[in-house]
């Protein structure tokens, strides 16, 4: 018999060519018991494998090909300490040879650290060594195509190592060889024609079973038998001990234990004043659980971290607990809201608990600093992202292996840019944005190949804020490499992380927290008037509450997308509760269910689901709404446990959990008939639970966003200019610039245009006025910036050959600001071609003195000839240029003619015309790809006249029609109806062109 030891997944990035998956059931397929993935220089799929292996009936073997220079070799597990020695020695050449050290040696690392590992290998000096030191147990010569097999042979006849074959496995049939060849080309950057055939394995590197191993090693049969010895010594399958926490300032659990009891309780009394009995009952409900599973240490890390910032939003489950609350990690009180801690944390609950921690998106990386530096990089990490390729960059890299010029590469990529959600490459181009394409040779080909590799890793990235910290070495635990920013990154991502046992904490960057730091920072500044952010409760006031009721909350956290705001104005809620619900609410696949919810909150005659879905859910009239939703309709109506119905709103989520699904379906559906439930009933229950897939909330995270909508939307109703400022200046909002430059105009705010004397790097607003800061302007460099900021703290600049004396500044860098209007302020009797002309004097005397010195300036200027104003449209395109859009008007009004002979109906007016076809004037905001039951696109845009900001909806057979005509970069006209439901007024588009 014979058991597959070397194989390859699509985990060795861009070098096997089929999936975890398919491995496991061609090795079930074939009969083999066990296999081995040993994917090239990492672990990175580890858990995926175990997954995939037991679900096939397969027993995993843990394993790794170790690439070095001098020596390769197959690495396997045999036992616990076998998996501490290979993820170390993993981790030792990542972080020697991707920080340019060449003194990394497979050789002498194994010579010390090899216990528990079995070393399988083609190179002879690697085994002389490792054998001359500790003998040749657990070392075997590696027979494969890729070895020397003569040579092989007398070396392990002289020396007495065994042998053992392999197939060096990297695609499961011979014919998937060329996919092989493909993803070597695109990891090499190169074409077909140009691979080195020494990045290549042979065409025999393919799942070959028993038998044919068996003919191919007539003379060595102990080869084969020895893949079986090895099988039954690897005892590790990759199962942990249970959850892996950090260790508080070095302390056992018991002290720790002591010591978050006496900050807990010290919180509370800040938190709350007097104590009553259910705040006392509800914490030491939740200390005795935290007791229990010996989670102290974790909670008081995370207190330790949030302590670097003043602005902070711990949300997620956590957000439920009263401890982390007590803490100033959450800033939600569990009490006041009904927020149940056996969300985040209960007895059954198989899972390690997660606390996200949101900062100020520029001060992260302090904070990320502090933890790396107090706790070392021996004992901390990021998660890492396994990039994958998607539909669009799929293609994009097999067309460039293929050969096709980039022009032609382009046309059909750009196509690809709003189709977030196509499954694969063929399904974009069978669609609507390739109606009129024609793909003459090779494109069919290459679109073949696109798909093959859609959703394989591509490469590893920092996930966005995920920290594991461990208690001992961190490479005992799980392999680290250093990423492309220097940080070093774990290599697994954040779901295999959590099936490790791992227990991470997310530090994330949050451009609101920023928003309301730097708006709070202008207010104290301008008035004098100071909020303090962790005691600032807004939720009762009336303003704030009329403003989120209105749905005026564009630049507003978390509410401010058109979906958002125009559930909003259906619902006519402003409260904190009713957006709680609404944020949880809007998901992609929920729009059904919003509309009945939205009935039924204004009265509406509704019969629930079922009446239990009313006692489960009354505050969303039998709707589900939060993952604990889903929890409360497996449990109440599969029977299913706590702990089971906890997995099935994971797994819901998860991106690769296909068969877990179906498991749990079929689990609900014979649970619901087992307790007597009609079919009917089950299907729709099934639907609205697999309406949180992939995008869903629980309600203490809901609960802590919605506080923070609440702190920015206080800001928008009561300092406008200040807020609207810190939102622009923080970018990364929802919508672009422009869009809330329109936005300002709206709320009769002044935008002033940026000038020498007032403007400073960030927008700033005070009383109803914002002013461009010097950020926005193109081609501005950072270092001209500092350099006028700086002088001007010395004095006001008195006129343009002040500023000339003053700021030693590039001359590209003063025509930007000349262009963009910066000097109109301080010299408001000269043109700015006059200013060009100065600009230009002065550069060439410059150059013809070769130094530059004060004397240059210290003489009367010269007369400077009068040049007229450019014209109007040159001060546009200068405007354009130099700040990326139109700033001081609104670039509709350029079409005042074609408007007129439009006669459109003005948006702002809309509301005047319900039920009426009507024609409008649009320039595009942003828009929202949606898919319909029947899997056909339509698509939400929102649009903008000078007027208004309006929503329009096209329907499947307008969108067909005009979705490749549609972008942000030129106005239209619209036709269609105007409709009206609960006061939300949408567009109906029946037809599109340009104006």
């Amino acid at each position: 018999m014979f058991l597959h030891l070397h194989t390859h997944s699509n985990y060795s990035f861009c070098r096997g060519a089929d999936t975890i998956r398919d491995l496991c059931t061609a090795a079930k397929l074939a009969g083999m018991e066990k296999l081995a993935l040993t994917d090239t220089n990492g672990l990175y799929g580890m858990h995926w494998f175990i997954k995939a292996a037991k679900e096939e009936g397969v027993i995993p073997i843990i394993g790794t090909q170790l690439v070095d220079d001098g020596a390769n070799a197959v690495l396997l597990a045999k036992d616990e300490s076998g998996y501490s020695a290979l993820c170390r020695v993993i981790s030792e050449r990542h972080r020697k040879r991707e920080k340019g050290e060449k003194n990394f040696s497979l050789r002498s690392h194994l010579q010390r650290d090899r216990q528990g590992l079995i070393v399988l290998s083609g190179s002879i000096a690697l085994l002389e060594t490792l054998a001359k030191d500790n003998g040749s147990s657990d070392l075997y010569v590696e027979l494969s195509p890729l070895t020397e097999r003569e040579e092989l042979l007398r070396f392990s006849k002289k020396t007495g190592v065994p042998l053992v074959a392999t197939n060096a496995v990297h695609f499961i049939l011979p014919e998937r060889y060329k996919l092989h060849r493909l993803l070597r080309a695109i990891d090499l950057n190169t074409t077909l024609s140009r691979i080195p055939e020494s990045e290549l394995v042979t065409p025999e590197c393919w799942f070959k079973g028993a038998t044919l191993m068996t003919r191919l090693h007539p003379n060595t049969p102990e080869a084969l038998e020895n893949t079986l010895r090895i099988s039954e010594a690897c005892k590790y399958e990759g199962e942990g001990a249970g959850f892996v926490f950090p260790s508080y300032n070095g302390g056992d659990e018991e002290a720790t234990y002591k010591e978050l009891e006496a900050a807990v309780w010290e919180g509370a009394k800040m938190r709350y004043g007097a104590i009553s009995d259910k705040v006392r009952g509800r914490i030491s409900h939740e200390m005795r659980l935290v007791k229990e599973k010996r989670f102290a240490s974790y909670f008081m890390v995370v207190r330790d971290i949030v302590s670097r910032s003043n602005r902070t939003c711990g949300r997620g489950s956590a957000a439920a607990s009263i401890i982390a609350y007590t803490l100033s990690i959450t800033h939600v009180d569990p009490i006041k809201h009904n927020l149940f801690f056996e969300r985040f944390l209960n007895e059954g609950r198989l899972d390690p608990p997660d606390i996200d921690v949101d900062f100020p998106w520029d001060e992260r990386d302090d904070v990320l600093d502090y933890v790396f530096n107090k706790y070392g990089s021996e004992h901390s990490a990021m998660v890492s992202n396994h990039v994958r390729f998607k539909a669009r960059s799929a293609l994009r890299e097999v067309a460039k292996v293929y050969g096709i010029p980039d022009n032609e590469i382009r046309l059909m990529t750009k196509r690809m840019r709003h189709l977030y959600d196509i499954k694969n490459t063929s399904s974009a181009m069978n669609g609507l944005h390739f109606k009129d394409v024609e793909f003459p040779e090779p494109w069919p080909e290459m679109i073949i190949m696109a798909d093959s590799i859609s959703k394989y890793p591509r490469y590893m990235s920092v996930h966005c804020g995920g920290v594991v910290i461990t208690p001992d070495a961190i490479t005992d635990h799980v392999p680290i490499m250093p990423s492309a920013k220097g940080v070093n990154i774990i290599q697994w991502e954040k779901e295999q992380t959590e099936r490790a046992g791992l227990v991470k904490i997310d530090l994330l960057g949050n451009r609101s927290l920023a928003v309301i730091r730097d708006a709070l920072a202008a207010i104290k500044t301008h008035y004098n008037i100071t909020i303090n952010y962790a005691r600032w409760n807004p939720l009762v006031d009336h303003e704030t509450q009329e403003l989120i009721k209105r749905g005026d909350t564009i630049g507003v956290f978390y509410v401010e997308s058109p979906a958002m705001r125009q559930l909003q104005i259906k619902a006519k809620t402003g409260d904190f509760e009713h957006l709680v619900i609404h944020s949880s609410m809007i998901r992609p696949a929920a729009n059904k269910f919003i509309n009945e919810y939205v009935r039924r909150l204004h009265g509406g005659d509704f019969e629930p689901l079922h009446p239990m879905m009313l006692e489960l859910m009354p505050e969303t009239y039998g709707i589900m709404c939060y993952q604990e939703d889903v929890a409360k309709v497996a449990m109440l109506f599969a029977g299913f446990s706590a702990s089971d119905s906890d997995v099935l709103r994971k797994i819901i989520s998860w991106k690769e959990a296909d068969r877990e699904l179906r498991d749990y379906r079929d689990k609900f559906f014979s649970g619901c008939t087992r307790n007597g439930f009609a079919k009917e009933l089950i299907e729709e229950l099934w639907e609205m639970i697999m309406s949180f897939a992939g995008y869903s909330f629980c309600k203490p995270h809901s609960a802590s966003f919605a506080m923070v909508s609440y702190k920015s939307a206080y800001l928008r109703a009561h300092y406008p200019a200040e807020f609207m400022a810190a939102v622009i200046s923080n970018q990364g909002g929802y919508y672009s610039p422009l869009a809330y430059i329109s936005e300002c105009r709206r709320m009769k705010l002044q935008v002033l245009m940026p000038d020498v004397n007032e403007s400073r790097f960030e927008y700033t607003g005070i009383d109803n006025r914002v002013r461009v800061g010097l950020m926005q302007l193109k081609g501005f460099t950072a270092e001209a910036s500092e350099r006028l900021l700086e002088e001007r703290k010395k004095s006001r600049f008195r006129s343009f050959d002040d500023f000339l004396r003053r700021v030693n500044m590039n001359p590209s860098d003063v025509r930007v600001l000349i262009k963009s209007g910066a000097f109109d302020g301080v010299e408001p009797r000269r043109t700015r071609p006059e200013l060009m002309w100065r600009l230009s004097q002065k550069t060439a005397r410059r150059r013809k003195e070769k130094a530059v010195s004060e004397e240059l300036f210290d003489y009367t200027p010269d007369r400077l000839p009068k040049s007229p104003e450019y014209s109007a449209k040159t001060m546009l395109t200068h405007e354009q240029e130099t700040l990326g859009f139109l700033m001081s008007r609104h670039p509709l009004t350029l079409y005042h003619e074609q408007i007129r002979r439009a006669k459109p109906v003005r948006a702002s007016r809309l509301h005047e015309h319900i039920g009426e076809r009507v024609r409008t004037i649009g320039w595009l905001v942003t828009g929202k790809i949606v898919r319909t039951k029947n899997d056909e696109l339509m698509e939400f845009y929102s649009f903008e006249d000078t007027t208004a900001l309006y929503e329009t909806v096209f329907f499947p057979k307008t969108y067909a029609r005009f979705c490749n005509m549609i972008s942000t970069i030129r106005p239209y006209v619209l036709t269609g109806r105007v409709d009206c439901e609960l006061d939300a007024i949408t567009l109906n588009v029946y037809e599109v062109r340009f104006l």
